[in-house]
């Protein structure tokens, strides 16, 4: 069949992002005020940057005559989608986006959402997280989202507490050493 009457969907699905994780149902999409503001800069250049300039080159490329062959063209067109979902996603996101401060945590002895932990494993190593949004986890980083097993089991402790870990390999115990969050 010849790929001009091949209808091109747009109803890809929107959450389909690695970095995303869906958000387990009926709860909320918390979020720092600086991974709001990241999420928004992101769109923006999106929709007033990114998506213009891909316009005008599929533009370009269209002029150029036949279609199918133009890579300008398709690749273009492909990434004008890409583009496309990530905006969605993105607006979707900001929608159901409930912004927490971290900084106006009354009970700051113990770990809630945007808390800094230091905790060390059964091991003796230290490790150093901030529990984040689902949207600006960067597990690498130590950026854990708020649903993940170690932040679900850190959650309410504090400092000199010994919590339960339940992996895949077995049962961990981790030592609450410090518990910070940002200046107000």
């Amino acid at each position: 069949m010849n790929k001009a009457f091949v209808k091109e969907t747009d109803q890809e699905d929107d959450d389909d992002f690695p970095e995303a994780a869906p958000l387990p149902a009926g709860t909320r999409n918390y979020i720092t005020p600086a991974g709001y503001a990241a999420l928004r800069s992101e769109l923006a250049t999106l929709m007033l940057e990114e998506r213009p300039a891909m316009v005008k080159i599929v533009s370009w490329a269209a002029s150029n005559g036949d279609r199918s062959e133009n890579g300008d063209y398709l690749y273009g067109k492909k990434r004008l989608r890409e583009i496309d979902r990530r905006m969605r996603f993105l607006t979707k996101r900001l929608e159901i986006a409930e912004i927490v401060d971290p900084s106006t945590q009354p009970n700051q002895d113990q770990v809630f959402f945007g808390a800094t932990v230091v905790y060390s494993d059964p091991e003796g190593a230290e490790h150093t997280i901030t529990i984040v949004g689902v949207d600006e986890a960067e597990p690498l980083n130590g950026k854990i989202s708020w649903i993940s097993p170690v932040a679900r089991a850190l959650i309410k402790s504090r400092e000199g507490d010994t919590v339960t870990l339940r992996t895949p390999g077995g049962i961990q115990d981790l030592d609450i050493l410090e518990i910070t969050y940002p200046a107000v």
